[in-house]
């Protein structure tokens, strides 16, 4: 699974919107849209903040797609 899935996973679970998601993490709900879609690739930064936005790790959500794709 990709990255922008796993936010999109992430997310849903959460019972969270994408603009709920971009509020908390101080970024344009468009910008959440062009990560879940694969279309743009977060910062390390921006990754950190949007987990902690959805109340996951980065860790948890990178060794996910690690495993999906191993």
């Amino acid at each position: 699974m990709s990255l922008g899935a796993e936010l999109r996973r992430a997310r849903t679970d959460a019972g969270l919107t994408q603009e709920e998601v971009a509020r908390a993490a101080k970024l344009d709900r468009a910008y959440i849209s062009l990560l879940e879609n694969d279309r743009k690739s977060p910062t390390v930064d921006t990754l950190v903040r949007l987990c902690r936005a959805l109340g996951v790790t980065a860790s948890a959500v990178l060794a996910r797609v690690e495993k999906s794709e191993g």
